[in-house]
């Protein structure tokens, strides 16, 4: 009579032992799954609040002077980062198959957008760039939608041709005339710094995807060339170009002044810096101090151990990219990946080359930190539809854990 009790109680046992074996094995895989995920959004939310305390810092003076308010770009960037995270939250939760099915819906609005620019009173200058688009009281970027709108169209076209991507016809074809047409549109807009990061998207989403180096090169000198163009279109570019070698601008003689006294701001923050809100370059001193040559003010305030928090904060950010893109097995994720990371870490690297001097001003702020509504915007947007791959990958990770693990049971 005991032993039907104690064969059911054995076969309990056995159930739940299976049971916990089970969870601590799934807990185990969303854990290691998860960590691309958290990661990535964990240092994305710290470079936005750091960059709206940098901000603040950086541009109370010239906010004071331009509205009586120390708090008014500060009030803006924050507005913008509000609007940002939720968009970032909104996209990471859409599917790869929203993506496949709009992006030329996507990209020929954001084209159409830059072409309002172009050839409608609704275009605005700044600085010899014909870039923004004025809506009634709101001024918005459409080359940074143009951007996020290519990463994604180079994905799913070079993920649909990853078969044929050996002949160059197949790569020229849909690149040259689609995403050669979108720079072309900031071309024109005399925006050299966009123009730069864009082309470096393309070739990298090239590269990611597997075309054969030659083709490359080719593609490179292409776009070396079509850059000196440009530069050479404008005295205001080749002015910037003189004064990197020490000349003089006299179309921009401004320029001589901000690359000097961002040197300044570097040198005189030295190794621990002079504190936060303690710039003395902010004062009117560095043109763009928010915006262009906002790590001149990390440097000045935070100094070598802020400037170098920055680097590693963007060398994390392309260790999670990379992370993700070895997770992935979808071509179109691990392209789009790609060109996302090449364009905030470039980004990153040319804005910091400029404050450096190794490069001349070609004004484009540093990602996620530097004063710039639609530009925030835009990199939270491309980080939000990275973080959908991180979430797919993850999730198809424990669904196959699942599976080998109900098929050994």
């Amino acid at each position: 009579m005991s032993s039907p009790p104690r064969a059911l109680e054995t076969s309990r046992g056995s159930s739940k032992l299976g049971t916990i074996t089970s969870r601590i094995s799934l807990g185990k895989a969303m854990q290691a799954e998860s960590a691309n995920y958290f990661l990535l959004l964990g240092i994305t939310l710290f470079m936005v609040v750091f960059g709206l305390v940098m901000v603040l810092s950086s541009s109370s003076v010239e906010s004071h002077t331009a509205t009586d308010s120390f708090f008014s770009r500060f009030w803006s960037q924050g507005a913008y980062a509000l609007i940002g995270l939720p968009l970032m939250f909104l996209v990471s939760r859409l599917p790869t198959r929203f993506w496949k099915k709009s992006i030329w819906l996507i990209l020929g609005l954001a084209c159409f957008l830059q072409v309002l620019v172009l050839v409608t009173p609704l275009g605005m200058e700044i600085g010899g760039n014909r870039n923004w688009l004025r809506i009634g009281s709101f001024t918005v970027q459409p080359s940074e939608a143009i951007k996020v709108a290519l990463v994604v169209w180079l994905g799913v076209v070079l993920a649909r041709k990853k078969d044929l991507l050996g002949h160059w016809k197949h790569v020229a074809v849909p690149v040259v005339p689609i995403a050669g047409g979108a720079v072309l549109l900031v071309v024109l807009g005399g925006d050299l710094g966009t123009t730069v990061i864009m082309a470096a998207i393309i070739l990298g989403a090239l590269f990611f995807a597997g075309v054969k180096l030659r083709h490359l090169a080719l593609g490179s000198a292409a776009v070396g060339v079509l850059a000196i163009l440009v530069a050479i279109s404008s005295k205001s570019r080749m002015g910037r170009i003189a004064a990197l070698f020490g000349g003089t601008s006299a179309a921009n003689p401004d320029v001589n002044w901000q690359i000097n006294n961002g040197f300044y701001a570097l040198a005189s923050g030295g190794v621990f810096g002079v504190g936060l809100g303690n710039s003395h370059s902010k004062w009117s001193w560095l043109p763009a101090a928010d915006t262009d040559f906002i790590f001149a003010i990390i440097g000045e305030e935070l100094g070598l151990i802020g400037a170098v928090v920055v680097l590693i904060l963007f060398v994390l950010l392309a260790v999670v990219f990379l992370r993700i893109i070895h997770a992935s097995s979808d071509p179109f994720a691990r392209v789009t990946t790609a060109a996302v990371m090449v364009w905030l870490i470039g980004q990153a690297f040319v804005n910091i080359a400029v404050v450096l001097g190794v490069i001349p001003v070609l004004g484009v702020p540093l990602p996620l930190i530097s004063a710039g509504g639609t530009a925030m915007i835009s990199s939270m947007v491309a980080i939000g539809i990275v973080l959908s791959f991180a979430r797919e990958t993850g999730k198809a990770a424990r669904e196959e854990h699942v599976t080998e693990t109900n098929a050994r049971v």
